[in-house]
């Protein structure tokens, strides 16, 4: 169940996206409450409003579709006006083209939709994610649909979720349940700071999360806080640490992998 959300004017919203929020205007009081850093992911309510970018044909492919529905951790405003974590799904759908013209993410714009910031910040992630790798994205063809009628999602912090749920799925590696990342993906492939984690945190044991990946560097806004009883959360630096805590797979070699050609690759011998 998402905690109830308020609708506000959409001059907000192009203050609060642009970055521009030392002017809020008759809005300085609703402004304060919703900013709370670049890094962190906030979700409110908002007006029907036509999209603001245009989005192009997608092209016929010839492999599978693969999709998944991962979890989201972010903060939003409680009835009572107070920042509480919130544990959102994003649906993700991934595809190869038949052609070699780019990356393309197609976000959608219903139910739910992803603010510009958070487009930028996700399709930046999938580039850098796709780079530690050593994959190529000139094929990949992704579609994210926020499944929640009216709301925007704001922010970066779901950057690295969601760039490393589509690494595993070009790669064919599992996303085990009840794990969850929260973070950017720098270009140096470390996983950047965010914000409100201690109520992210909180909102994942609501939610029965087992583990939380999170990043090593801390907000210090968020001051001291006790991991749940039960949860685990992992700290991590950077792209290979937070991919295999998300999928118990390595970068260096493939899960499905047979485990002789593992075992041979580690004692360097040759299997018979």
């Amino acid at each position: 169940m998402v905690p109830r959300l308020y609708q506000i004017s959409e001059d907000v919203h192009r203050r609060y996206d642009s970055g521009s929020h030392t002017s809020c205007g008759a809005h300085l009081r609703l402004c304060s409450g919703l900013v709370f850093g670049l890094g962190r992911l906030i979700l409110v309510g908002v007006l029907t409003a036509s999209p603001s970018i245009a989005f192009a044909e997608k092209s016929s492919n010839p492999s599978p579709v693969k999709q998944v529905a991962v979890p989201i951790l972010g903060t939003t405003l409680n009835k009572d006006w107070e920042q509480v974590g919130i544990v959102v799904e994003v649906d993700i759908q991934f595809e190869r083209r038949m052609d070699q013209q780019g990356l393309q993410v197609y976000f959608q714009t219903k139910p739910g939709r992803f603010s510009p910031v958070a487009q930028r910040a996700v399709t930046q992630a999938i580039h850098r994610a796709a780079e530690v790798g050593r994959l190529s994205t000139e094929s990949w063809a992704i579609t994210l649909t926020l499944p929640y009628p009216g709301i925007t999602m704001y922010g970066e912090s779901l950057s690295a979720m969601v760039g490393l749920s589509v690494l595993a799925l070009a790669r064919g590696d599992p996303l085990p349940p009840g794990r969850v990342l929260t973070g950017t993906i720098m270009p140096d492939g470390h996983i950047g700071i965010v914000g409100g984690v201690p109520l992210k945190i909180l909102a994942a044991h609501k939610k029965h999360l087992r583990r939380v990946l999170i990043p090593e560097e801390q907000d210090v806004a968020d001051g001291d806080w006790q991991t749940p009883f039960l949860m685990q959360v992992s700290p991590v630096g950077n792209v290979r640490k937070a991919y295999q805590g998300l999928t118990d797979c390595s970068l260096e070699m493939s899960c499905r992998q047979p485990l002789a050609s593992v075992l041979s690759s580690i004692n360097g011998s040759t299997s018979p």
